[in-house]
C-alpha cells in the first residue's frame, strides 16, 4: 500500500510539474504555431497581417517568460526543456515556410531562409546526440542575438505590406535583417558542431 502511494504521489507530483504556469506558456507557443501560419494566408488582408504578428509577438515574449519563471520558481522539467527549442523551431519554420510561399521572401533572399531553416535542423541533431552523451549544449550569447535578430526580421516580414502602408521600406528592413540572421546562423552553426566535435572526443 505504501508503494502505491508513493507511486500515486510521484504521479501527481509529475502531472502537476507538466502543468505549470512556464509549461502552459510553451504548449501556448506550440499552439500559436498554426494560428500565425493560418493568419498569414491572406497574404493581402492588414488585419490578417497584424493579427499574425500580435499572435507571433505573444509567442515570442512567452519564450521569455517560460524560462525566467521556470527558473524563478523551481519549477524546471524534463517535458519542459524538451518543448521549450521544439516550439521555438516550429514557430520559426512556419513563418518562414508561409512567407516564402506568399513571395515576401523570395529570389536570392530563399538562401538567407534555407541557411536559418538548415542550422535549426542541424542543432536539433546535435542536442539529440549529445543528450545521448549525456553533455549539455548551452545556448551561447551570440545565439541569442541570432535569436534576437531573426525575430525581429520575421515581425517585419510577417506585417509585411500592411507595414508598408505605416513604414516604407518595412520589408527591406525585415529582408536585410533577415541576411544578418542568417550570417549569425551561419557562425552559431559552426560553434554548435565544433562543441559537439570536441565532446564526441574528435581529433
Amino acid at each position: 500500500m505504501s508503494a502505491a502511494l508513493q507511486m500515486a504521489s510521484s504521479t501527481a507530483r509529475q502531472i502537476s510539474r507538466n502543468w505549470s504556469l512556464p509549461n502552459i506558456l510553451t504548449y501556448a507557443r506550440v499552439a500559436a504555431v498554426p494560428l500565425v501560419a493560418g493568419f498569414l494566408f491572406w497574404p493581402h488582408e492588414p488585419w490578417a497581417r497584424w493579427t499574425a504578428l500580435a499572435i507571433f509577438v505573444a509567442a515570442g515574449v512567452s519564450d521569455f517568460f517560460d524560462g525566467y519563471l521556470a527558473r524563478a520558481w523551481s519549477q524546471q522539467s524534463s517535458l519542459g526543456r524538451m518543448l521549450d527549442p521544439i516550439a521555438d523551431k516550429l514557430l520559426v519554420s512556419a513563418v518562414i515556410l508561409v512567407l516564402a510561399a506568399d513571395q515576401t521572401i523570395s529570389g536570392l533572399s530563399l538562401w538567407a531562409a534555407i541557411v536559418i531553416l538548415c542550422r535549426e535542423i542541424l542543432v536539433s541533431g546535435l542536442r539529440e546526440y549529445l543528450a545521448e552523451l549525456r553533455v549539455p549544449l548551452p545556448v551561447t550569447a551570440l545565439a541569442k542575438w541570432k535569436t534576437a535578430v531573426q525575430f525581429v526580421a520575421l515581425g517585419f516580414l510577417i506585417v509585411g505590406p500592411a507595414g508598408e502602408a505605416l513604414l516604407p521600406g518595412s520589408i527591406t528592413t525585415g529582408i536585410v535583417l533577415l541576411w544578418i540572421a542568417a550570417i549569425l546562423t551561419l557562425y552559431t552553426g559552426w560553434d554548435y558542431m565544433k562543441a559537439s566535435y570536441d565532446h564526441a572526443g574528435g581529433d
